[in-house]
């Protein structure tokens, strides 16, 4: 285990200021290149149930030998998933021994919600999609 501690801030109010939602400002080149590559982590079925199996996981982190068993993938393509995961700012990840425990990031889901945030007041789309 590490000897780092981190300490943890409240993400509440930071995350929304940093990240305007879209229909208030345009984003920037920079912000946009990650948003992007998040975004693109999370378009996979595989990365987006491994996300959620994380982030439902019993004390908030979970062990790569609990993410293999529910897929129908072999265990290196697992790794793979979640170094995508991993390099996209979604999940953090620690060894202990012989196996890697990984968490979700609730800055970086923070930071999706608060682009995807609607306005308040707006009207809802119908059930066609057409205003």
């Amino acid at each position: 285990m590490s000897n780092l501690e981190l300490k943890v801030l409240d993400q509440g109010d930071a995350a929304i200021a940093c990240c305007s939602p879209m229909v208030r400002e345009p984003l920037g080149e920079e912000a946009a290149v990650d948003l992007a590559r998040m975004f693109k982590a999370l378009s996979d079925p595989v990365r987006l149930r491994l996300l959620s199996l994380i982030a439902s996981h019993e004390g908030g982190e979970a062990c790569v030998c609990d993410l293999t068993g529910p897929f129908d993938v072999s265990q290196p393509t697992i790794s793979h998933h979640l170094k995508v995961l991993r390099e996209a700012g979604l999940v953090g990840s620690e060894r202990r021994g012989t196996w890697v425990y990984y968490w979700v990031l609730p800055a970086a889901l923070a930071r999706l919600s608060a682009l995807l945030q609607a306005p308040t007041g707006t009207a809802e789309i119908p059930a066609g999609g057409a205003r």
